[in-house]
């Protein structure tokens, strides 16, 4: 294991002989990782198995930091290491706003064209995460499953997500529960209904906690839009929940009460705030806005935001609670009072006429002093 600092900002020597100078995007990603109070970027790459990984531990003021091991093609280490850095930072502001009892942390693994020994290949990345001695606990995420968690367990006990984890081993449901459940008071709130029977909501995404969602959200009465660039996922929501589908690059032009973002990152910008359609914001994506600043158009516009690291934080919330063994009663509950926390944000931003991020930013930043 290495530390990132020393790695990623080696010199490299010019043929001709000159002075060594520095990546510059290397810099700034240590400078980002510094403006962000990182205290823990590590990077093992084992030429044997074919591992490069990163584990960001973001902070450990509440207590030792989870968050899941996300695998996928990355075109670079610049861009697995940016990617690490960002989601580590947000899990810190999930864990803190929800009251839980970690501090926020991420793994990323570029994903190789081929494992040749898939068993190898995770149990090396078991080691990893056992050589920082628990300050990170790792769970699934985009492209890993239990099974990988089970490989990573025979290596390490700091891991949870497990096939044989109490009350499931799957967190895709209990995030779309806390989303569904900020949806209900967003409309409460924005448009003053209690149900969400013919509500129009345009989801953007119909992966895992996407599908959930617009479960959730079609039980309760909700005409539902969709999209999704994989047409498999999407034709599966069509066939299972009736869902009416629309082109991906359509979605932000939807007439809808809801606009749910459930794919990537970074969809709510300058450009497409314009577009949207609905009175309300809130999905399942994690760092939906481009930048900080966009709350303030959204606010501006009149559009109610749902800030994505409070009400996509149920995931989080169940993983905490199978890890420490807890009482899953408890932890659905908390989940559920996802509704009575995002409603007060709404409140408290509307009283000081200002965005609800802002308000949620305070919150976070007060509990992690």
């Amino acid at each position: 294991m290495a530390n990132a600092s020393s790695i990623l900002t080696q010199p490299t020597i010019k043929k001709n002989g000159s002075s060594p100078k520095r990546h510059s995007i290397c810099d700034s990603l240590i400078r980002y990782a510094e403006f962000l109070d990182y205290g823990d970027l590590s990077i093992k790459i084992d030429k044997k198995t074919g591992l490069k990984a990163i584990i960001a531990v973001n902070n450990l003021k509440l207590g030792p930091a989870i968050g899941g091991c996300r695998m996928v093609p990355y075109a670079s280490m610049d861009q697995a290491l940016e990617d690490a850095i960002r989601l580590g930072y947000m899990m810190s502001y999930k864990a803190a706003i929800n009251n839980l009892p970690h501090g926020g942390a991420k793994s990323v693994i570029i994903k190789p064209k081929v494992i040749k020994d898939k068993d190898a290949f995770f149990e090396k990345f078991g080691e990893f995460v056992d050589e920082l001695g628990g300050r990170y606990i790792t769970a699934v995420d985009s492209g890993t499953s239990p099974l990988e968690m089970d490989i990573i367990a025979r290596k390490t006990r700091f891991v949870t997500c497990t096939s044989d984890s109490i009350g499931g081993s799957d967190p895709s449901p209990f995030t779309a529960l806390g989303v569904r459940r900020a949806i209900e008071a967003a409309v409460k709130f924005k448009l003053n209904r209690d149900s969400l029977d013919g509500i129009r909501i345009a989801i953007q995404g119909a992966g895992h906690v996407g599908y959930y969602l617009a479960r959730e959200l079609t039980a309760l009465g909700a005409r539902i839009t969709m999209t999704d660039i994989n047409r498999v996922a999407l034709q599966r929501c069509v066939d299972e929940l009736g869902v009416e589908t629309t082109e991906p690059g359509h979605i932000y032009d939807i007439e809808a009460d809801v606009f749910a973002p459930c794919a990537l990152g970074a969809t709510i910008n300058k450009a497409t705030i314009q577009r949207l359609k609905c009175q309300i914001v809130a999905g399942c994506a994690n760092n939906q806005l481009a930048h900080q600043h966009y709350a303030s158009l959204l606010h501006d516009r009149g559009i109610l935001y749902a800030p994505d690291f409070l009400i996509n934080a149920g995931g989080l919330i169940h993983v905490a609670v199978i890890y420490a063994k807890g009482d899953l009663a408890k932890s659905t509950q908390q989940i559920e009072n996802i509704y009575h926390t995002v409603y007060d944000i709404f409140e408290r931003a509307k009283a000081r006429d200002c965005s609800t991020h802002q308000i949620a930013i305070e919150l976070t930043r007060e509990r992690l002093k």
